[in-house]
């Protein structure tokens, strides 16, 4: 579809609507609409050209299964075959200030939490909505582009811990092989990469809130770096994976450059309910997925990998006979492996609602970004607040611990935004504010220019699990995600909001008239506002996911007991299967994991090459 036709018809749905709720369900209808995507990915295979065997068989066409795509179709004598769930991505999917309405959209599986007593308290049925890509790209298309890698001394430890070659020195070479790297103050080929598929940068777009934030944070002594560079400490306009102002997604980076190669075949609209596996040899020979409500099988000559991400993948092993002996027997499936599937379930979290006030017009309100002269401005130059992803702007890495060490380890995150919970009638839906809370803290400032702090907690302690529900491949997995199991991690967090509040209180941000809103959530009024017990309980009813879900297929040597996948990322006790994807980190990274799952995917493809004789 080309690009004046989208003009046209996002010009359609917002003159044909003043309403709020109305846009939303314009914007939502052209996001689902088929047709109007890009046109250079592999095409959907019909059913009947499906070959019965391929080299490899890749279950999620998500950030690691579009890497792999590629890489393993390199070599033309390997045949692969990319199986997604859910459907091609769409042009306006593509749109960074759109990023929110996407979990609106069939694009997204709607996981929730199990409820609970101790957390997500003020959403609806105290859970928290994780949503997760069902799409082509997966979550690299429903998630706010941000790129950040980590700290080194992330992968030092997983080396540590006795994953031989994961070591920082062993994981950066493939950090910039990912990269074309377009920031033109860091490029630094020590740190940086000028040739890869996945284009990172600024976005074209900002607000003057951001100026704001950027100078109080060096008002207060935080100095500005480049946080994928030598040291990760400071503050930093967001480094996006966005390509001349559009999100550019694992599918648009990895699998539109590619979609010619006849040996690599993409079904989408597939669901994979089962791997395949000999339970005399222990060996994968293939998977069943169900297309069209028919089954079909396909099987793999050499291996089978498992990219579904932190959910589908411990999902898919359990349902296969792969996991914790108790759970499978208990609901009646066959164990082939008794390994810790699903356990070392981690996740970043962050207070949610920290809203200030200010006094200019300066913040990102949808009633006020999309309209005819943003739009232009976007379309036909790639700039201006459209190019702003979700509305997110602004980042710190801090390290309490160490607070005056330049190359210290980012304990905390604070994520910046250019508006706030009532600059857009989706973000409450998106989070699943409870409307009585809503109307009590947020209805009275909907007409206020605002804007909003995440304190994100980068090295959490404690732990979740995610379970089958049952056998049903159809059943969403049981999740508990186990949050503030460790108080350390509320402490944490507190120290984060404290740092907000002084970083609000220097002159840049004072200047523009910045006050913290002061109306108590009515579950923690009877806590004196702004004070230590407040933001604790403040932080039980607002625990917002930032969805970095990960783990839960555990990489490990064969001394921990806990490993899912070996350090080439092998499944233990069943042959030819692999995991490569974000649940097999086994401790979770100082990072948004959406560059380290990228970096994942680019080394487990060069481990498969290696182990099957090709020269990389």
């Amino acid at each position: 579809m080309s690009l004046k036709l989208a003009y046209v018809f996002i010009l359609l749905a917002i003159v044909s609507t003043s309403l709020q709720e109305s846009l939303l369900e314009g914007v939502i209808s052209l996001l689902q609409d088929g047709e109007n995507q890009w046109t250079d990915e592999p095409a959907d295979v019909p059913i009947y050209k499906i070959q019965k065997e391929y080299d490899f068989v890749i279950v999620g066409a998500g950030t690691a299964g579009c890497v792999l795509a590629n890489r393993l179709s390199e070599n033309p004598n390997w045949s692969v075959l990319l199986i997604e769930a859910g459907r091609p991505e769409n042009l306006l999917m593509d749109f960074p200030i759109l990023a929110n309405y996407l979990q609106f959209t069939e694009s997204n599986w709607r996981y929730k939490t199990e409820p609970s007593g101790s957390f997500c308290m003020g959403l609806d049925n105290h859970q928290c909505n994780w949503p997760r890509g069902k799409v082509v790209g997966g979550s690299s298309v429903l998630n706010y582009m941000i790129y950040t890698r980590g700290n080194w001394r992330d992968y030092d430890n997983w080396a540590r811990l006795g994953n031989e070659g994961w070591s920082f020195k062993d994981v950066l070479p493939y950090f910039k092989k990912i990269e074309n790297f377009t920031v033109p103050e860091y490029q630094d080929p020590e740190f940086h990469g000028s040739k890869g598929y996945l284009t990172v940068g600024y976005s074209p777009g900002k607000t003057k809130i951001a100026d704001a934030i950027v100078q109080s944070s060096i008002q207060s002594g935080i100095p500005y770096v480049d946080y994928n560079g030598a040291t990760q400490i400071g503050v930093s306009r967001l480094q996006l994976s966005m390509k001349d102002g559009y999100r550019d997604s694992s599918s648009r980076a990895y699998l539109h450059p590619v979609a010619k190669r006849p040996n690599l075949q993409m079904t989408k609209f597939s669901m994979v309910s089962k791997i395949l596996i000999d339970p005399g040899t222990k060996t994968a020979f293939g998977v069943e997925f169900v297309k069209n409500n028919r089954t079909h099988r396909v099987l793999a000559k050499k291996e089978v990998i498992v990219s579904g991400g932190a959910i589908n993948s411990p999902q898919l092993l359990m349902l296969s006979g792969i996991g914790p002996k108790k759970h499978l027997t208990s609901l009646g499936i066959p164990v082939i492996s008794n390994l810790k599937v699903g356990y070392n379930l981690m996740d970043h979290i962050a207070t949610g609602g920290i809203t200030f006030l200010i006094n200019q017009p300066y913040s990102l309100r949808t009633d006020r970004i999309i309209n005819k002269e943003n739009l232009n401005l976007y379309l036909n130059h790639h700039k201006g607040p459209m190019s702003i992803p979700g509305g997110c702007e602004v980042l710190i890495f801090h390290d309490f611990s160490n607070p005056n060490d330049p190359d210290g380890y980012p304990d905390m995150e604070l994520l910046f935004q250019g508006g706030s919970i009532v600059s857009d009638e989706t973000l409450r839906k998106d989070f699943g504010i409870t409307d009585q809370i809503y109307d009590a803290v947020f209805k009275p400032i909907e007409n206020e220019e605002s804007f909003m702090v995440f304190p994100m907690l980068m090295r959490p302690k404690s732990k979740g699990r995610i379970m089958l529900k049952d056998g049903n491949y159809k059943s969403k997995p049981r999740i508990y995600p186990n949050y503030f199991a460790f108080e350390e991690d509320m402490k944490t967090i507190l120290e984060g909001i404290r740092l907000i509040l002084n970083i609000t209180e220097q002159p840049a941000l004072q200047a523009i008239g910045t006050r913290l809103h002061d109306i108590p959530i009515p579950q923690c009024s009877h806590l004196t506002f702004a004070s230590d017990p407040y933001f604790e309980c403040m932080t039980r009813y607002f625990t917002f996911t930032i969805y970095h879900q990960s783990g839960t297929c555990k990489m490990g040597p064969p001394k921990d007991k806990k490993a899912v996948v070996d350090p080439r990322l092998r499944v233990y006790g069943v042959k030819a299967l692999r995991v490569i994807d974000a649940s097999i980190m086994p401790e979770i990274p100082a990072a948004h994991t959406n560059s380290p799952t990228y970096m994942i995917a680019e080394k487990g493809a060069d481990m498969i090459k290696e182990d099957w004789g090709m020269n990389i």
